[in-house]
């Protein structure tokens, strides 16, 4: 599917919905460097990950998001990109209104009886802690959505509503499910990528990544092309390039220290690569996040 964003207000598709502020499929190709700052929410706003591998921070907290996870962020909590950086990755997301007069989350849009909102309102405001979820379902729901605003076909504003209704349902269903449980993701994985941020340095092959986790190099490649939607010299990349951008806001550190800190061959290569993943060299990249302090 083409990208998609559509604004209250300034997209046709929305103007029978008052209550969706925002909707969006972006394919995000490069890191996008100070473009995701932290801001605080007054609506409800859902997140699902298709591919990549997204560093966010969510109420001061840091999160890793990866294919099928799913974000709801409500009024009151922050979201931005760990060093305000969006990642490369493609997303879907959707903003909404929530309803001032009844003070509940879901407004009267939804279809859902009254109790049914409450019951809805209490589990997500109870969980607000932990709604960071395995949501795999909603990719297809988010698809569905995107259709139905698109071609307005006849009944689609009753259509997008019941989507909508639908993603909640999922939603709330799964926190129930998963209370005070960790997340469905290896602890192999996360004991991984500690280690190789402990030692960028180190020119780490797949075969010594795999034997890390106690797999052999196929199942190893496959469990992370799964989890991040990257091969595992790409996921390593995508982490190299994270500590740099740390180090370059930092200021003090010259570019070839930076590289070679974290695993480049050289200075060249290093900027080479930056530029590849984030449309910036290391030096212009330093430059402006200079200026913009």
């Amino acid at each position: 599917m083409n990208q998609l964003i559509l604004h209250q207000g300034a997209s046709k598709e929305l103007a029978a919905f008052s209550h969706i502020l925002e909707f969006a499929y972006k394919k995000n190709t490069t890191i996008q460097l100070n473009s995701f700052d932290a801001k605080v929410n007054s609506c409800i706003c859902l997140y699902y990950i298709v591919d990549g591998k997204f560093d966010w921070i969510i109420d001061s907290r840091s999160h890793t998001l990866y294919p099928g996870d799913f974000a709801v962020i409500l009024p009151g909590q922050s979201l931005g990109g760990e060093s305000n950086v969006l990642n490369i990755g493609t997303l879907y997301w959707i903003k909404i209104m929530v309803d001032s007069d009844s003070k509940l989350l879901l407004g009267k849009w939804s279809g859902l009886n009254k109790n049914e909102k409450l019951s809805a309102n209490q589990i997500l405001l109870l969980n607000r802690e932990q709604l960071v979820l395995k949501l795999k379902e909603a990719h297809t729901l988010m698809q569905t959505l995107q259709t139905e605003l698109r071609n307005e076909e006849v009944g689609f504003c009753t259509r997008v509503n019941q989507i909508l209704d639908e993603l909640f349902i999922l939603i709330c269903r799964q926190l129930i499910r998963q209370n005070n449980s960790r997340r469905d993701f290896p602890e192999a994985f996360l004991r991984l990528e500690q280690t190789l941020r402990q030692d960028l340095e180190h020119q780490w092959t797949v075969e010594e990544m795999a034997a890390l986790t106690g797999m052999g190099t196929t199942a190893f490649t496959e469990k992370v092309k799964n989890y991040s939607g990257f091969s595992p010299l790409n996921y390593l990349i995508n982490i190299r390039i994270t500590e740099a951008i740390k180090m370059l806001k930092r200021g003090e550190v010259n570019l070839t220290d930076v590289a070679l800190n974290t695993g480049f061959y050289s200075s060249q290569h290093f900027s080479t690569t930056f530029k590849r993943f984030t449309g910036y060299t290391p030096s212009e990249f330093r430059k402006n996040n200079r200026a913009k302090d």
